[in-house]
C-alpha cells in the first residue's frame, strides 16, 4: 500500500462543488459522494481540514455589483458558508466520520468558535475539522481562509478541488489550444495572473511554503491519488527549495 503523501492537508472546496449539476443550492447525493472520498483519505492516517466556499448560495462581491454594500454582502456570503460546513458535517457523520464544525463567527449552537489550538488536537485525534465563516472578516475570500488556516495548523499541503484537472494558460472551456501546466512556482502563478487562487491566498502560501494542488474533483478517486502521489492536476510550489522531494 502506498504511503500518503501529505500527513495534514486543508481540502479548499467550492460552494458550487457542493450543488453538483444543478448549479445552485445544495445536492446530498454530492455530497454524499465528496463524503465517501473524504472518508477514504482519512483511512489512510491522513488529517484533514476542510474549508468550503458558499457560491453555491451566496456571493458578497456579485452582492456587492448589484447595490448590496460589500461588507455586508461578504457577511452574507459566510454564513453562506456555514450553511454548506453543516450539510457537509452531516454527510461525513453519516458515513461514520467523526467531525467538527468550527466558525469564524461565533454561533455556539450549531459550530464551535474557531481555536487553532482545538483544531489541531481534534485533527490529532483523528476528526475532520470543517473551517466555516471565511476568516470572519469582510474583503476576504475562502482561498485566503484556506490559505490562513493552512499555515495556522501547519499543514502539508492545501488541495484545491476544482471542475477543471489543472492549471491552464487560459480558460480550457473556452480554448481547445489552452496548455496545462505540470507543476507552478507561486511567483509565475501571480506575474501570469493564472486563477489559481486570489493574489492574497497565493502569496500567504509563498511566504509560508505551502504547496497547492489543483486538480478535478469530478473525478471519482481523484483526492485519494492527490494524497497517495499520483501526477494529477497541478502542483504549486517553490520548486528550488523542494528539488527531489515528491
Amino acid at each position: 500500500m502506498n504511503k500518503p503523501r501529505f500527513k495534514r492537508i486543508i481540502l479548499k472546496l467550492s460552494g458550487e462543488a457542493l450543488a453538483g449539476k444543478q448549479g445552485l443550492g445544495i445536492d446530498p447525493e454530492t455530497v454524499k459522494t465528496i463524503a465517501e472520498e473524504i472518508k477514504d483519505i482519512v483511512s489512510l492516517g491522513v488529517e484533514v481540514a476542510i474549508v468550503v466556499g458558499g457560491g453555491n448560495i451566496y456571493r458578497g462581491i456579485a452582492g456587492s455589483a448589484k447595490g448590496i454594500d460589500r461588507a455586508t454582502g461578504d457577511y452574507m456570503g459566510m454564513l453562506a458558508t456555514m450553511i454548506n460546513s453543516l450539510a457537509l458535517q452531516d454527510a461525513l457523520e453519516k458515513v461514520d466520520v467523526t467531525t467538527r464544525a468550527q466558525s469564524a463567527i461565533e454561533m455556539r449552537q450549531i459550530a464551535e468558535p474557531y481555536i487553532r489550538r482545538k483544531a489541531i488536537r481534534h485533527l490529532e485525534k483523528g476528526r475532520v475539522v470543517i473551517f466555516g465563516a471565511g476568516t470572519g472578516n469582510p474583503y476576504f475570500s475562502t482561498d485566503t481562509t484556506a490559505s490562513l488556516r493552512a499555515a495556522e495548523i501547519n499543514a502539508d499541503a492545501i488541495l484545491k478541488a476544482t471542475k477543471v484537472d489543472g492549471v491552464y494558460d487560459s480558460d480550457p472551456m473556452k480554448n481547445s489550444n489552452a496548455v496545462k501546466f505540470k507543476e507552478l512556482e507561486y511567483i509565475d502563478v501571480l506575474s501570469k495572473k493564472l486563477e489559481v487562487m486570489d493574489s492574497t491566498a497565493i502569496s500567504l502560501c509563498m511566504d509560508n511554503n505551502i504547496p497547492i494542488v489543483v486538480f478535478d474533483l469530478t473525478k471519482p478517486g481523484n483526492i485519494k491519488k492527490v494524497i497517495l502521489g499520483e501526477e494529477i492536476g497541478t502542483f504549486v510550489r517553490r520548486v528550488t527549495d523542494d528539488k527531489g522531494d515528491n
